[in-house]
């Protein structure tokens, strides 16, 4: 286990100890701890701060989204839902309409995207490929291969689809559907190392387009209905449309927001990019580190950025770590 050094550990230890001294200015807040590695970022980071910079006692609650939009919905708890993908969260809407729930920022700024990938040093060499257009018109330049996804992923109908609408099928194109999602990663990885042709889905942000920058394939907008049918194995007529963007999004409680401006305000800067997220997430698995490290990691890394989330008071009490 990749162990904080013992200067930042000191540095983190007197910021606790000066903090701790200080009164519960914000009180109890309750924080959703999602299991996926950007919540688990977004949570510890945000922990962190609270407790830190605001004086807050902070429990994490373990949930996912949709039981945790259950639980705020039914108990008003927990107060804060740090990361919630809201394209998986049905019923995500209908409580932001009811006023239980108050969304107070893009939480990942990028959103979750997903897409058809191809290496950077590819397009670098090969702007056409930049185009699904591009690779049709050039299907030797990406190995003749699509990585798709494993078997049962939502993203295999999808991907597939939007194979044959692009024409990608007819050029030759071979649909290699991956056994897992780690051998799917692992191809990437592949590809880098020996600079070699990839083609295939991939999603941001993750900690593998963390360590391989990837170019997003330009396949138009985004066609609600289009997409509808190309989610479906039986779908007649695939025709060409981006997958749709997932806005990530941080709620609070209607309650816990009336009665804690601070924190609020907090809550409402606090935005990750998905380079920024995608950087931390590599950064944890190549030091095979615990998410609490990665959140160490992204504090002493991303000063500038989490500096500015910070009310004047709570920037004081921080300084010893901005500088």
């Amino acid at each position: 286990m990749f162990k904080i050094s013992a200067g930042l550990g000191c540095v983190f230890a007197a910021a606790i100890t000066a903090s701790a001294a200080q009164a519960n200015e914000c009180g109890e807040v309750s924080l959703m701890q999602a299991d996926w590695g950007s919540a688990q970022i977004v949570t510890a980071v945000s922990k962190f701060l609270m407790e830190q910079g605001y004086g807050c006692e902070v429990t994490t609650v373990p949930l996912s989204s949709n039981p945790a939009l259950a639980s705020v919905s039914e108990t008003g708890e927990p107060d804060i839902l740090t990361e919630i993908w809201t394209n998986g969260a049905p019923a995500y809407q209908g409580l932001v309409d009811s006023g239980a729930i108050i969304p107070v920022t893009e939480v990942l700024s990028d959103g979750g995207v997903e897409g058809f990938f191809v290496p950077n040093y590819l397009v670098e060499e090969h702007p056409e490929l930049a185009t699904i257009e591009g690779i049709a018109a050039n299907p030797e330049l990406v190995g003749n291969r699509f990585h798709n996804c494993p078997e049962g992923w939502t993203c295999l109908n999808v991907s597939t689809n939007l194979m044959k609408a692009g024409g990608l099928i007819d050029a030759g194109i071979e649909n290699f559907v991956h056994g897992s999602g780690e051998t799917l990663a692992a191809s990437i990885a592949a590809a880098y190392e020996n600079k070699e042709p990839w083609f295939g889905f991939y999603w941001a942000p993750t900690s593998v387009l963390g360590k391989y920058p990837m170019t997003l394939v330009d396949m138009g907008p985004h066609d609600p209905e289009k997409h509808a049918c190309n989610i479906t194995a039986e779908c007649a007529t695939p025709e060409m449309s981006a997958f749709p963007r997932s806005e990530v999004v941080t709620v609070l409680s209607k309650e816990f927001m009336a009665e804690n401006a601070a924190v609020s305000d907090l809550m409402t800067n606090l935005s990750f990019t998905n380079a920024q997220m995608g950087e931390t997430l590599a950064w944890v698995e190549d030091n095979n580190a615990s998410y609490d490290e990665g959140a160490v990691h992204f504090l002493t890394t991303y000063k500038d950025v989490w500096g500015a989330w910070l009310n004047d008071a709570a920037r004081d009490k921080l300084s010893a770590l901005l500088q």
